[in-house]
């Protein structure tokens, strides 16, 4: 009897095991472009995901796929989204220039401030136009902490970053670099380290916390950023988690609730608050393996001046073939800013050189 009761025993637990294994009815893909290492991928995506999973009761199951693993190029993935390829992706407004026009407002140069406040700005700009996302059930819309450049030459002096070739990852940044004087080479993060390492590239414009991740700190000596009354970088980028409206709708409304949940401004803070702590690592990093440089006020003032004039004056060309009004857009974009500042901290400088 011993030995059936065993048997009967293992059977259900095996039985058991295998059901558990497949317990989820949703199984989703998410896919992305960063290494498995990347910060973004560590306390972003996965926990995220993990957070999904626990509150549906294991309902849902969400798969994060790296290093662009299920196939195309990163420029690719918002369709992979729309066009149901995948179920979720993470990725940047900026690889595909003019889908997202009026978003592209916050991209503008030393218009960044804390990444939470900036956060909370965008999911409050997006409130007020959603059209450009109608084909998308939209998670999240948030920023880096900003774009500092890591360089193989020291930047001391404005004159320094003429000729000055300079890898950009989206065409604001392009336009950003090429108002320095310099050349702007477009590629997505993951060919950096190629970029630099065979000279293709002098530098590469990207926010400490990717420096570990492509190995920015083995490939440069000089880490420049700006002494600015509100920023010390020279701009930011914005990136999307979306999903594929039918894969949403495909949830009952009981697991919609919780893509929901974790959808949206609670998720825009929860972003914000991560990426600024991922910052921390990657700066340390880059002052142990080269030299900080801060610009100083009088060259920092100089070259945002010289960039601003040229970059909004291009942007608002640009935007103006779309039917949007650039300069309302901006205002209203600082205005959010603002906003949010006074709402959130209360410690940050309100004041925007016009």
């Amino acid at each position: 009897m011993n030995y059936f009761l065993r048997a009967l025993l293992l059977f259900l637990f095996v039985a058991l095991a295998g059901r558990n294994s497949w317990a989820a009815e949703f199984q989703l893909k998410l896919h992305h472009p960063l290494p498995a290492v990347a910060q973004a991928h560590l306390k972003m995506l996965v926990p995220w995901a993990r957070k999904v999973e626990q509150d549906s009761a294991g309902r849902i199951s969400i798969k994060v796929f790296s290093s662009m693993q299920l196939g195309g190029q990163p420029p690719q993935l918002i369709d992979q989204a729309r066009d149901g390829v995948v179920d979720i992706v993470w990725t940047l407004a900026g690889y595909t220039a003019g889908r997202f026009p009026s978003l592209e407002v916050f991209e503008l140069p030393f218009l960044n401030t804390d990444p939470v406040v900036m956060n909370l700005a965008l999911y409050d700009f997006v409130q007020r136009h959603p059209e450009e996302f109608r084909e998308y059930q939209l998670i999240a819309v948030f920023t880096h902490f900003g774009q500092a450049l890591h360089a193989r030459e020291a930047v001391r002096r404005v004159a320094d970053l003429k000729g000055m070739k300079i890898r950009v990852p989206s065409r604001m940044c392009g336009w950003i670099v090429s108002a320095m004087d310099a050349v702007p080479i477009g590629s997505p993060v993951s060919k950096i380290p190629e970029l630099l390492s065979k000279g293709v590239v002098d530098a590469a414009l990207i926010p400490f916390e990717v420096v570990q991740a492509v190995k920015v700190d083995e490939l440069v000596d000089y880490h420049i950023t700006l002494d600015l009354p509100r920023s010390d970088r020279f701009n930011t980028q914005i990136f999307i988690i979306a999903m594929n409206r039918d894969s949403y709708a495909a949830l009952p409304p009981e697991l919609q609730r919780i893509i929901d949940r974790h959808s949206g401004i609670q998720t825009a803070r929860w972003l914000g608050e991560v990426w600024t702590e991922n910052e921390g690592p990657g700066l340390a990093l880059a002052a142990e393996s080269g030299e900080m440089i801060t610009l100083s006020p009088q060259e920092a003032g100089a070259l945002r001046s010289q960039i601003e004039s040229r970059v909004h004056a291009r942007w608002f060309r640009e935007v103006a073939k779309r039917g949007l009004d650039g300069p309302a857009l901006l205002a209203e974009a600082r205005q959010l800013i603002d906003q949010r500042i006074d709402s959130e901290t209360r410690t940050v400088p309100t004041v925007f050189a016009h």
